[in-house]
C-alpha cells in the first residue's frame, strides 16, 4: 500500500535561486511519515506515554534527482519495505507531476525512553505488513 502526502513548496523552503534547499526534502518526508503513521492508526503520543516506545531514525539513504522549485505542488509517497522485530524500512519518494525528484530509504527502530532497542508492538507489525 502506498501512502501519499501533499506538499506545497513555499518561499521559505527555497534558496536564493528559488530551488528547494536540500535539507527541506528531509522535512517533507518526515511530515509524510508522521501522516503515514497516523493513517495506519498509530497514536505516537500514546505509544510513548503508555508503552514507553518511540520511533528513532537509524539510517537514511537519499538520492537527489531533480530540483523542486518555489510554488511547486509535490507528492510524497511512502511504502513499507522490510519489517523486523525492532526495525522498519520505508521507501519514500518526492514527485512533481509524476516526475521523481528525490528518493530515500529510511530505517526506523523502536526504542524505549531510556534509549534501548525494543520490539515493535505486534499491532504495529500487523498494520505495516
Amino acid at each position: 500500500m502506498t501512502h501519499e502526502f501533499q506538499v506545497q513548496v513555499y518561499y521559505e523552503d527555497t534558496d536564493m535561486a528559488g530551488v528547494v534547499y536540500h535539507a527541506n526534502y528531509l522535512k517533507f518526508i518526515e511530515r509524510a511519515r508522521s501522516d503515514w503513521v497516523r493513517g495506519i492508526g498509530v497514536d505516537q503520543n500514546a505509544l510513548r506515554e503508555i508503552e514507553g516506545i518511540v520511533f528513532v531514525l537509524r539510517r537514511i539513504e537519499a538520492d537527489f534527482r531533480a530540483p523542486a522549485r518555489f510554488e511547486d505542488a509535490l507528492v510524497v509517497t511512502t511504502t513499507t519495505g522490510a519489517v523486523s522485530g525492532v526495525r522498519l524500512v520505508l521507501h519514500q519518494e518526492v514527485l512533481r507531476d509524476g516526475e521523481l525528484l528525490f528518493s530515500a530509504e529510511v530505517t526506523l527502530v523502536a526504542m524505549t525512553l531510556d534509549g534501548q532497542p525494543t520490539r515493535l508492538p505486534q499491532q504495529i507489525r500487523r498494520r505495516v505488513n
